[in-house]
């Protein structure tokens, strides 16, 4: 059953302090040093190749570890603990070529030529996401096929690519936030080496890559109790499934497996960041909470590399940005799901379930301009509770805003994008809303070309956990009153069958049939890259931005510059036409010997739109429904004034008597 290996076989406390991180298989001096972390067994063999098993010596804090000559590069183990003979998976095993349940590959990280030896990481200010899923970014669904398509992404603007979950789990397609192996990029898009590639092209087009981490569970099919229940606590209510130990006794090695796990990404993949799941789910009571030691982890990792740590968290804490010194976790930026809430009312007009809360009027988008998040701690009727924590210190480059992500879109009966149920002109003028306001804009991917593929929620499950998973999709859409119909539940897409999947995935040729909606985001984001006052935003500088409320559908952005001349307008209406005689709002007023001129407008037949009217805001005017217009200050000679006569029958006309 196990054969002598001929290899020299040592344990040496040396060897094993020179590891880059405390578990997985690491190549070292011609061999490779094997770590796990399993206290609840009292023994750990490693067998190599099927048939070679050797012993592993046990090291302080429930560690077994030994250092094997002479392997190479891409050989294959497993464990067996104590006397079992079952096989397991390394459980920071770096590649399962086969799944989960097969035999973990040593990798050897050193092996990638890298390409991007300047790049210093993340811009600054200039972060426009892009939200990535590569099974069904492309038809292939590999990592090679998605690095090909990254120059249309560069055309049109985006500067930071957001891969959902890329770990091992179980099953054949799925979004992958049910991860079993967090440390192995899945085999389903490609191998170690062609994540590396695809960063490494990202990079050349100036393009930086982040990562959506999940470390509140893990997925189904996991094996990480059989090497310690310390894995696990009961302590805390999880919606998703066990909660990790990050506080309990025996925690220390849950906290190193992920703490180590973000640091690894950036360090052997070169990943300029991290997305965390539901940071809400991850529980700790201890002196440093777990999403404070990964951000320490994480941009020590990245040495002078600049890194950007997105947190998602439902309850809206502020503290999750706070500097570490403040008391806060030191992350960069959060979701906010408020503004998406809001667009979304606007846009469709429905206020079920979650979006209770949210009338979609012009102040919200006002307030989300200039604040972030619209509940900050304030009564939330849907939660019947408060919602949100204060907030209005914070900056816009604190915040991701979106009209879609992953969630919004599956949460509804069949998965439809936004320009499949929006009418186009408010479409589009709330995508200048998006892409043109202070905080960090993201797409969901083809959201650019108005892709019409489905994303439903998707995961390959079968027989009773199948049977869970449908009802667990319908229960949770049961929220909305409308998806509650049976008949419409009778032809919701069934999320464990493969055909589901299959549909969710873009069809490029969308992308030249839909030139238009590419023009709309290209110019768009390039007003936001290249005008002074939309640039200027993008600093820790509030006081450069100002609004105000037109209507309750309509209002408008004030964006201050260094130059008056710099300086623009937005103004929206999501709306009827609206007739203005004139403006009582000092932000409308133009700069001193200057007028407003319109430089852009959604309506712009270019996007699709009905045509750019002319305006003269000197005079009556009227703010057409569902539009965006951009007005820069041009230079005017003052207009003459009318005569007492003229001035006298003109105020009998407008008289209302």
């Amino acid at each position: 059953m196990t054969s002598q290996s001929s290899r020299s076989h040592q344990y040496s406390d040396t060897k094993t302090a020179r590891r880059r991180y405390p578990i997985g298989a690491e190549f070292l001096d011609g061999g490779v040093s094997f770590r796990v972390w399993a206290p609840s067994r009292t023994r750990v063999r490693v067998v190599i190749d099927g048939d070679e098993e050797h012993e592993l010596s046990s090291d302080v804090g429930g560690y077994f570890s030994a250092f094997i000559g002479g392997i190479t590069a891409s050989t294959k183990y497993w464990f067996r603990l104590d006397n079992d003979q079952e096989q397991y998976a390394d459980p920071a095993s770096r590649f399962q070529p086969t799944g989960p349940i097969g035999p973990s590959v040593v990798i050897d990280p050193n092996l990638y030529v890298w390409n991007d030896r300047n790049w210093e990481g993340p811009s600054a200010t200039n972060l426009v996401f892009y939200e990535m899923h590569i099974g069904t970014f492309t038809y292939e669904g590999t990592l090679a096929a998605a690095s090909r398509r990254l120059s249309c992404l560069k055309e049109i603007g985006i500067t930071c690519v957001e891969l959902m979950p890329l770990n091992e789990f179980e099953g054949e397609f799925g979004w992958g936030y049910d991860g079993t192996l967090l440390y192995a990029p899945t085999h389903l898009y490609g191998t170690p080496d062609e994540l590396r590639a695809f960063v490494d092209v990202a990079h050349q087009l100036g393009i930086s890559v982040i990562l959506d981490v999940v470390y509140n569970h893990f997925g189904h099919g996991n094996r990480f109790a059989d090497f310690t229940p310390d894995y696990f606590t009961d302590r805390y209510e999880n919606e998703w499934g066990r909660s990790l130990n990050f506080d309990g006794a025996n925690s220390h090695g849950v906290r190193e497996y992920v703490t180590a796990n973000a640091a690894y990404w950036i360090d052997e993949y070169h990943l300029d960041g991290l997305r965390i799941d539901a940071t809400q789910a991850l529980f700790d009571e201890g002196p440093e909470h777990i999403i404070s030691a990964i951000a320490k982890k994480a941009r020590r990792a990245a040495g002078n590399r600049r890194t950007i740590l997105v947190s998602e968290n439902e309850p809206q804490q502020a503290r999750m940005v706070w500097p570490q010194e403040n008391g806060g976790y030191g992350l960069d930026a959060l979701w906010n799901d408020d503004f998406h809430h809001s667009a979304i009312v606007a846009i469709t007009g429905r206020q079920e379930a979650y979006y209770h809360d949210h009338r979609g009027s012009a102040q919200e988008f006002v307030s989300a301009a200039k604040y972030g998040y619209l509940f900050q701690g304030q009564r939330y009727d849907w939660q019947d509770a408060g919602r949100g924590s204060p907030a209005l210190d914070l900056t816009p480059s604190n915040f991701v805003h979106f009209l879609q992500n992953h969630d919004q879109i599956a949460n509804s009966s069949c998965g439809a994008r936004i320009s499949e149920i929006a009418a186009p002109a408010r479409l589009r003028a709330m995508t200048a809303v998006l892409l043109l306001g202070p905080q960090m804009p993201m797409l969901f991917q083809g959201q650019e070309f108005a892709a019409s593929a489905p994303f439903p929620y998707f995961a390959d499950r079968v027989g009773e956990l199948a049977c869970s998973v449908r009802q667990g999709r319908i229960d949770f859409i049961a929220q909305f009153p409308n998806l509650t119909d049976p008949a419409l539940i009778s032809e919701l897409a069934d999320p464990c069958d493969r055909r589901t999947f299959e549909q969710a995935k873009l069809d490029w040729s969308e992308r030249e049939k839909n030139s238009k909606v590419i023009a709309l985001h290209r110019d768009l984001l390039a007003l936001r890259y290249n005008h002074a006052a939309f640039h200027a935003q993008l600093s820790a500088l509030r006081d450069g931005l100002d609004g105000s409320v037109i209507s309750d559908s309509a209002f408008l952005l004030r964006y201050r510059a260094p130059a008056v001349d710099d300086e623009r307008l937005l103004i929206v209406n999501i709306g009827n036409d609206l007739p203005i005689d004139s403006l009582a709002d000092p932000l409308f007023a133009p700069p001193a010997q200057t007028e407003w001129q319109v430089i852009w407008s959604s309506e712009d037949p270019a996007y699709g739109g009905s045509g750019r009217r002319p305006y003269d805001f000197g005079k009556r005017w009227v703010l057409n429904a569902d539009i965006a217009l951009v007005l820069a200050p041009v230079l005017c000679r003052p207009r003459e004034r009318l005569s007492v006569g003229e001035l006298q029958a003109w105020q009998i006309q407008i008289s209302r008597r």
